[in-house]
């Protein structure tokens, strides 16, 4: 079972939550959460979110997670099982706010992938590992940001890319992996939550 909820602040609220960048964010999220990984769950929280950005003065997280969320200290918290009938449709539109990385074959080091294009292509070329197929000719690159914080003492630096159009599901196990676990990396920072709506 996952759940969806969608988490509003005002921004007297974010104020008062020092909602400043997406490590803020991460740590606001997650104290949503009771913290249960142990074992297998080390790798993963179970908690996905992408940051919605703020309009009419209020800011809005979207939240997918493997268990109910605590009654938040501040804001307002909507949460509903998501129906694994979701799951079941075989196109849809989506949106995801993803950290587009390849690993670099002189080095082996992780670097981003840079410039529209090339984001797109590398998008549409990973698609069938997360079981979908992507449809060229709707796919758009809507934003593409470079976010850096503080970690402790370390300064951390996340690419981050926007994408959206409509994808038609090639092998269903994969594709339900990709949404319940999430795709790509960075996602304790609000990346790899795939975005869906089913279409007839």
């Amino acid at each position: 079972m996952r759940y969806l909820s969608e988490y509003t602040l005002s921004l007297a609220e974010v104020r008062a939550l020092r909602l400043t960048d997406c490590y803020s964010l991460h740590r606001v999220v997650y104290d949503l959460f009771e913290d249960v990984r142990a074992g297998a769950r080390e790798s993963s929280s179970g908690i996905l979110f992408a940051d919605k950005g703020t309009r009419k003065g209020l800011r809005q997280t979207l939240i997918l997670s493997d268990r109910q969320p605590r009654p938040p200290r501040q804001g307002l918290l909507r949460t509903r099982p998501l129906p694994e009938t979701y799951l079941q449709a075989a196109l849809y539109s989506f949106e995801i706010i993803i950290n587009p990385v390849r690993r670099d074959n002189a080095g082996g080091k992780i670097v981003p992938v840079r410039g529209r294009e090339a984001v797109a292509q590398w998008f549409q070329e990973k698609s069938p590992s997360w079981g979908f197929a992507v449809h060229a000719p709707s796919l758009q690159v809507t934003d593409i940001t470079v976010e850096r914080f503080t970690k402790g003492q370390a300064l951390l630096t996340i690419a981050k890319a926007t994408l959206t159009g409509r994808l038609e599901v090639d092998d269903r196990d994969a594709f339900t992996r990709a949404v319940h676990d999430g795709i790509g990396r960075a996602k304790a920072f609000g990346c790899g939550l795939l975005q869906i709506v089913p279409l007839n």
